[in-house]
Order: structure tokens, then C-alpha cells, then sequence
């Protein structure tokens, strides 16, 4: 179900997804309203579900984490039990950035973020020793060319 906004409410959200660390003085100046109807309206947006927790965005290469791997998968393990400690085991990895299950020939596709092939391969290992696959293929980001967290609101 899509949430009913209007168009101070997308200014507020364009104006969170730029710098969510702004004050509620600097959002209200941006929008064109004061603090009150402004954290109203963000108040309201985070109970209807359409902001979720705020974090940080952080420089993996500043951290060491410079390769980038997207990872395909294909399985021919369909069952409740195996889907479930495939997820788990996700989870239990900090590498992973991203999952998503796939409509297609690919089953799932995966962001790793690591800090080279060798820190990849072991991530590899881990995750093949905890579920079966049918066959893995990891492509090596070259350059990332774009990446954005805000949403055309």
C-alpha cells in the first residue's frame, strides 16, 4: 500500500535523504515551513513505515574494503528448510550488502563488499560450507559508476 504524501512531505524526504543529520530548523528552511509541522509530518512518515531506521553512510575504501563482487547463485534447492538457512547465513555475514532473490535463470544475486580476492574466497568457503549450491559465479566491480541510497520522491 502506498503511503499518501503530499509535496511538502517529498520536499522533507528529499531533504532527509540528502543529509538526514540536518536539524529540524535547517529542513523547515529548505521546505519552506517551521519545526513543528515539519517533525509532525517525519513523525507521521516514520509510523506509516515510509522512513525506516537513520544510519551513516560510510567510504568502504576508506575502511579497506575495495573489491566489490556481485554474486550469482543458482540452486536447485527449493525447500522451506534450505531457504532458511541460506537466509541465515546471509545474515550472519557482514560482507554481504545486499541480497536479493531473482525471477530468471539466476536465483539469487548478492553485494559483497571485502577488502581483496582473498578476503572474497573465504567468504566463499564460509558460505559453501553452510549451504549447498548449485553453482556460483562472482563478477569483480571494476569501478562503480554510480550509487545513490535516496529515492526519486
Amino acid at each position: 500500500m502506498t503511503a499518501q504524501m503530499d509535496e511538502l512531505d517529498r520536499k522533507i524526504l528529499r531533504a532527509l535523504q540528502a543529509d538526514a543529520s540536518q536539524s529540524l530548523e535547517e529542513i523547515a528552511g529548505q521546505v519552506g515551513s517551521s519545526k513543528t509541522p515539519v517533525w509532525n509530518r517525519i513523525r507521521k512518515m516514520r509510523e506509516a513505515g515510509v522512513m525506516g531506521r537513520s544510519t551513516v553512510i560510510v567510504d568502504p575504501e576508506a575502511l579497506g574494503l575495495e573489491a566489490c563482487f556481485f554474486v550469482l547463485i543458482r540452486t536447485s534447492e527449493h525447500e522451506a528448510d534450505w531457504q532458511a538457512r541460506f537466509l541465515a547465513a546471509l545474515r550472519a555475514r557482514p560482507e554481504v550488502q545486499e541480497a536479493h532473490r531473482l525471477a530468471g535463470e539466476i536465483d539469487y544475486i548478492l553485494k559483497v563488499r571485502v577488502a581483496n580476492a582473498k578476503a572474497y574466497d573465504a567468504f566463499y568457503q564460509a558460505l559453501i560450507s553452510e549451504v549447498r549450491v548449485y553453482n556460483v559465479t562472482a563478477l569483480l566491480s571494476m569501478e562503480e559508476l554510480k550509487s545513490e541510497t535516496a529515492l526519486p520522491v
